[in-house]
């Protein structure tokens, strides 16, 4: 009887073992000849059940896709793109893409569309957007693209700079590419004493950003608007945001549909020459047409202390920048914020030259970050005279009030002196937040998952299972493509290739 027994238990304790064992499962693609570290490239989506990536080599423009077991299904040559395309964003579907794209042809620029379905095959014809004629010394990378969170409305925009003004064209676009309103605007704006924030859509097709004004171009921001277009306006609505007495750093605008309200947070300086002291929130209500919020929450000495890696804890922000803002359904939000900063011997560290004029940060209009360029270091910075890194990373919890609820710190240290490519963090939401970050753990780089709950608790889980060796992960490009499933790329040997992670 006893032996029944023993033996009934170790049998469900044999079958339940794998289902305990199993914390996420990853797959990875086979690295392709063709994908080599000097391939641009872009995670798409899932569509339809499968994975599509977008690879550029040279003048070569690729659509691949990939199964459930990542392996690859279809190779599709964009053999109708031009030789030399400027730029290209992706808007993912259930069903299908759109591919967003420019290019010049003489002195015309070209913005195009073509749509692709799950299996990566071109949909009808490339269709013409717009067209701007540029002079021989123009930028010609002036077309960005954005979408509003439910992706019904698209604006592709194109901002042009003569002497101390700012041309903006708008073409506001619906889900099937028809278009529903083009505007064409001028404003005025000094580069020395103003700055922009990152530009949105929201589910109605109204056009937001933010511009703050400084005393030189070596001040921080002492004043702030708030700026939309209406969906079928011609215009620019000018909105005054309060911010106190003090001092803004970069601003960061988030739009919640929901509520109809637009969210803008900055660091915050309480002097002028000072050190980062805490977060600003403001709130513009579209129902009400006025400020609803504008209030600092300052960082306590102890938080301070735990940000630090060196130096006065007085400092220890400073070298943060904002990173993503999660909004809650009660109103509330979490904000995560990044210490970043390099070190070379020809561009030392200097704080304004990230904001107004870095790369790597949002005022470059024309950079997406979830697309890889490999060629960005070559053409910015000397690569093997700067050193990256990325360290600490903060997360706020702010009620509907502006209101710090809590806050705690995610301790990481990462530098590199060849590029930035394996550094940062991967966010995604599967019930709790994940931060996806490599450690360097006896000269390999190892990816980690810290969890942080509803309450600021941060756990530190076991690094992932099944990291075959020889992978090095690049975790601020990956993509969450499902609920519970983010795609991150990697280093292979000198390939490129992709690793779909299921929880």
């Amino acid at each position: 009887m006893h032996a029944k027994w023993f033996i009934k238990i170790l049998l469900f304790f044999f079958l339940i073992t794998p289902l305990l064992g199993i914390g996420q499962r990853i797959t990875y693609t086979e690295p392709e000849r063709d994908d080599s570290r000097g391939m641009a490239f872009e995670i798409i989506g899932k569509i339809n059940g499968n994975f599509l990536v977008y690879k550029n080599i040279r003048a070569t423009h690729f659509i691949c896709v990939y199964d459930d077991d990542m392996k690859l299904v279809a190779k599709n040559n964009l053999t109708f793109l031009p030789d030399k395309v400027l730029n290209v964003d992706f808007i993912a579907y259930p069903d299908f893409c759109y591919m967003i794209y420019q290019y010049q042809r003489r002195s015309i620029l070209k913005c195009m569309a073509v749509k692709f379905d799950s299996k990566g095959q071109q949909v009808g014809d490339a269709k013409l957007l717009d067209t701007t004629f540029i002079g021989f010394f123009a930028d010609n990378k002036i077309y960005n693209t954005i979408n509003s969170e439910d992706k019904q409305k698209i604006i592709v925009y194109k901002i042009q700079k003569k002497y101390e003004k700012y041309t903006y064209t708008t073409v506001l676009l619906n889900s099937n590419l028809e278009l529903i309103k083009k505007s064409r605007i001028l404003m005025q704006y000094e580069e020395r004493k103003n700055t922009l924030s990152d530009f949105y859509a929201d589910n109605e097709g109204n056009f937001i950003f933010a511009i703050g004004g400084k005393s030189t171009n070596r001040d921080f921001i002492n004043s702030l608007s708030l700026i939309t277009k209406d969906a079928f306006s011609d215009t620019f609505n000018f909105h005054n945001i309060n911010i106190g007495k003090g001092y803004l750093d970069e601003i960061k605008v988030k739009v919640d549909n929901i509520n109809k309200r637009y969210l803008i947070n900055s660091f915050y300086y309480s002097t002028k020459r000072g050190d980062i002291d805490g977060i600003y929130t403001g709130l513009w209500d579209r129902n009400t047409n006025s400020q609803i919020i504008g209030v600092v929450g300052n960082f306590n000495d102890t938080l301070k202390r735990e940000a630090r890696n060196q130096g006065s804890y007085k400092m220890a922000f400073n070298n943060f920048f904002i990173k993503d803002v999660i909004l809650k359904k009660d109103g509330g939000f979490l904000l995560t914020g990044e210490d970043y900063y390099t070190q070379s011997r020809s561009n030392p560290w200097n704080r304004y030259d990230y904001l107004y004029g870095s790369p790597f940060n949002n005022y470059d209009y024309y950079y997406s970050p979830g697309y890889y360029n490999p060629y960005r270091y070559r053409n910015l910075y000397n690569a093997n005279q700067t050193r990256y890194y990325y360290d600490n990373i903060v997360v706020l919890s702010i009620n509907k009030k502006g209101e710090t609820e809590w806050a705690n710190i995610i301790h990481k240290s990462q530098f590199d002196d060849e590029s930035d490519r394996f550094m940062s963090f991967h966010l995604f939401n599967a019930g709790k937040i994940h931060f996806l970050f490599n450690e360097s753990e006896r000269k390999n780089r190892v990816l980690n998952d810290d969890t942080i709950d509803a309450d600021g608790v941060i756990t530190r889980n076991p690094t992932l299972k099944s990291l075959d060796k020889g992978y090095d992960f690049m975790p601020m490009y990956g993509k969450q493509v499902g609920a519970r499933q983010v795609i991150i790329p990697c280093d292979y040997r000198n390939f490129i290739c992709f690793a779909k992670i299921d929880y």
